[in-house]
């Protein structure tokens, strides 16, 4: 499992293995010895022999619910609302126009 860690990492990091056609891909995994699960795994275009290498069990999806921004967990920041035109105390009220009675 060691070596085919260790091979994941040289792919990933060597562009011409990252983006190589599959069947120079294979050709690289066969002169290393690859494991059978990693050569299925890059033929077949399909990490499932890959987890199965590696004791890696597929998580079930999960739709995400809590869009960043609007969940309950986040803390929103306190933002100073404007401030509303206090009236004037020092003159009375304007009279109203109209009936009275």
């Amino acid at each position: 499992m060691t070596d085919t860690i260790e091979l994941l990492e040289t792919i990933g990091s060597d562009a011409s293995l990252r983006y190589a056609q599959t069947a120079e891909l294979k050709d690289v995994l066969e002169q290393v010895q690859a494991s059978a699960e990693l050569t299925m795994a890059v033929l077949a275009g399909d990490s499932a022999p890959l987890r199965v290498e590696l004791g890696i069990q597929q998580l079930p999806q999960t739709p995400q619910t809590n869009a960043p921004g609007h969940g309950d967990d986040e803390e929103e920041a306190d933002v100073p609302l404007p401030e509303e035109p206090q009236p004037d105390r020092s003159s009375p009220p304007p009279a109203k126009n109209g009936p009275s009675g």
